[in-house]
């Protein structure tokens, strides 16, 4: 019987219950993102703040009881009553889309996500505390139940402090995981404590008894001195601070012996993943006046052609923090992820200039050195187009990638580049079993021998000489480094196949690196995914089951007498069996690889994968657990 479907069918939802129902589209996911995504909203309201001048601490505390309570110095939000006849501070916890932000004047610039934040948290919330200091009184408020306030405002008497400090428990009942992940949390308030120049951040993890603070008076300095801390620099980073027109810019940038380039930007605190009209004016500026000074000293003659912006930026680290008026505020779409105020770039561009043709002049012996660096990339970039211009002469490029992908890979059969899927698999003898098992109208396999080069130091030059390297590059087609071009793809999705082993991970690692460092965006776009093959195979009851982890095999098991045989590697499947469990789509499972955080990104990539050994060993030994346990006891 067809299910009727008429204005009776039409649910109005009321107060936070539409953020129950579907908490992705406020939050973004339920998994550990999304529950990290809760602090990181009401960070945002303690960090505006201190944007504008209100307190000098933020504290972040991971309680015992799985609660998170972020506390700051700021103004206190507001207790009087509201229009509504509720307090200000009932509203602001409990009604989407209300907040000071909104107000013309309570706030010179934020970041924060104009009044959805608090009412968010609390409607995703088992129960949220709210302490607030204000006009010499303690005030509290709590809530239970997804929003449902429990207690009136009460006033707790007369206080010298002025602040506000929330703590909220998330709802089990909505999240996959409730438990808050410390270095998470920490990475996030470091990055903050570089940006807030001044301001102090503390994380508190009372679980684990553990505590780190974070000040920085020169903040961008030491953000720079941060992420190029295991790459070896050419000079101490230099920074600028000024406004212009009501814009304040701060930028630093520092030169490093790597081939590639890392820009990252910031709005208000909040990062700018897309780029803007911020980071316009400062590659222009960086240009121009880089070229402007070789002219000027007689490096670059009158017939020389300049120097390109990708030769200028080879190596080079920078960051760029503007501070811009409520009233001047663009962004392009509905994130925050690219700005589009058309002031900032002007803005940019101008303080930059000024400010980097003065270093320059002011520091010759340096700015030679930068310019040597800068000269040897575009010969290279130059010799990379000689080569390229030689290839297509009597020989296209299609010829050329013929050439090298022949006896590699196996194509698949359709030309619908959007539908395709480019399996990299290690191995030729899960290639091959990959290579009988697969969909071949859809389905391309190119089988990796051992392990490829470690690109994260390596120039395009060395790359084009690896061969696994090379044979990837035509494979996909799209070309690498500056000259990669994401609409050329010759695959939707390009699948990293191999045994789940510590060689196997080190493999999708080196391949990972390669991807960021020269295809990166390739990753950003969300074509890059790794498959999951299967640990285990049980037999129970004359039924096959797989099992992709431990926690699956104990499942299966479940006491009962089975079965069970562990793959070493995919090379011990066959055909069929590979199918089923890695490249079926109907019932595969893929991890699709996407850059978060940009920053936490490249300093993660630097320190495992740079020549710094002392770094990782400090990295691995602080984050990763090892365990000597494994059972493999068959019952």
């Amino acid at each position: 019987m067809e299910k009727k479907y008429d204005a009776s069918s039409i649910k109005i939802l009321k107060g936070l219950e539409a953020v129950r129902v579907r908490p992705g589209m406020y939050i973004g996911s339920v998994d550990a993102r999304g529950l990290h995504h809760l602090v990181w909203e009401i960070l945002d309201n303690a960090i505006d703040e201190a944007l504008n001048g209100y307190g000098k601490v933020i504290t972040v505390s991971l309680n015992k009881d799985g609660s998170v309570t972020v506390s700051d110095e700021g103004r206190g939000m507001p207790v009087d009553k509201h229009e509504s006849g509720k307090s200000a501070l009932e509203v602001i916890f409990t009604v989407l889309h209300a907040g000071g932000k909104f107000e013309e004047g309570a706030y010179k610039t934020s970041g924060g996500l104009h009044g959805v934040g608090a009412s968010v948290v609390n409607a995703l919330s088992e129960w949220v505390d709210v302490e607030v200091c204000t006009n010499k009184r303690k005030y509290h408020i709590r809530f239970m139940d997804g929003g449902t306030r429990v207690s009136k405002l009460e006033d707790l008497g007369p206080t010298n402090k002025t602040g506000s400090k929330v703590t909220f428990k998330p709802d089990k009942t909505i999240f996959e995981t409730t438990t808050f992940n410390y270095q998470t949390i920490v990475e996030r308030i470091r990055e903050e404590a570089f940006l807030l120049a001044g301001v102090k951040m503390i994380v508190i993890d009372e679980k684990n008894a553990r505590k780190e603070e974070f000040y920085y008076e020169d903040g961008l300095k030491a953000f720079i001195e941060y992420l190029n801390e295991d790459r070896d620099t050419l000079h101490k980073p230099i920074t600028f601070d000024h406004m212009y027109n009501g814009i304040e810019v701060k930028a630093a940038f520092q030169y490093t012996d790597s081939y590639q380039e890392n820009v990252f930007s910031f709005v208000n605190l909040v990062r700018t993943k897309d780029g803007g009209t911020h980071e316009v004016g400062y590659k222009t500026a960086f240009t121009k006046t880089i070229n402007d000074y070789a002219r000027e000293c007689g490096i670059l003659k009158e017939k020389d052609k300049n120097f390109e912006g990708n030769d200028i930026r080879e190596g080079l680290t920078s960051i760029i923090s503007v501070s811009i008026p409520e009233d001047k505020l663009q962004f392009e779409g509905q994130t925050k992820s690219k700005l589009g105020t058309p002031e900032a770039k002007n803005a940019v561009e101008n303080i930059v200039s000024e400010n980097l043709m003065y270093w320059l002049l002011e520091n010759s012996e340096l700015s030679l050195k930068i310019i040597k660096k800068i000269q040897k990339a575009a010969q290279a970039r130059e010799a990379a187009r000689k080569a390229k211009e030689e290839a297509r002469k009597g020989k296209n490029n299609s010829k050329k990638a013929e050439k090298v992908l022949s006896g590699k890979l196996a194509n698949a059969q359709s030309k619908d580049h959007t539908k395709l899927e480019l399996f990299l698999v290690e191995g030729d003898s899960a290639g091959g079993s990959a290579k009988q098992g697969r969909d071949s109208k859809y389905q391309a396999i190119l089988p990796l021998r051992g392990k490829v080069l470690n690109t994260q130091k390596a120039s395009l030059a060395d790359i084009e000489k690896n061969e696994e390297l090379n044979t990837i590059i035509h494979a996909i087609g799209a070309g690498v480094g500056s000259d990669f071009n994401l609409d050329d793809i010759n695959y939707d999705k390009i699948i990293i196949m191999t045994d789940a082993d510590t060689d196997g991970a080190h493999i999708q690692i080196l391949l990972l690196t390669f991807f960021y460092q020269y295809m990166r965006e390739l990753i950003a776009s969300g074509h890059v995914y790794i498959a999951m093959p299967p640990l285990y195979m049980v037999k129970k009851n004359k039924e096959v089951f797989y099992a992709y982890d431990e926690n699956e095999l104990s499942k299966l098991k479940d006491g009962q007498k089975c079965e069970i045989k562990r793959f070493k590697g995919l090379g011990e499947m066959n055909a069929d069996e590979l199918w089923d469990t890695t490249m079926n789509p109907a019932t595969r499972s893929l991890v699709n690889v996407t850059i978060d955080d940009p920053v936490i990104c490249d300093k993660r990539v630097s320190v495992l994968m740079g020549n710094k050994p002392e770094l990782r060993r400090e990295w691995i030994e602080e984050n990763i657990d090892f365990t000597l346990e494994e059972d493999y006891r068959v019952m």
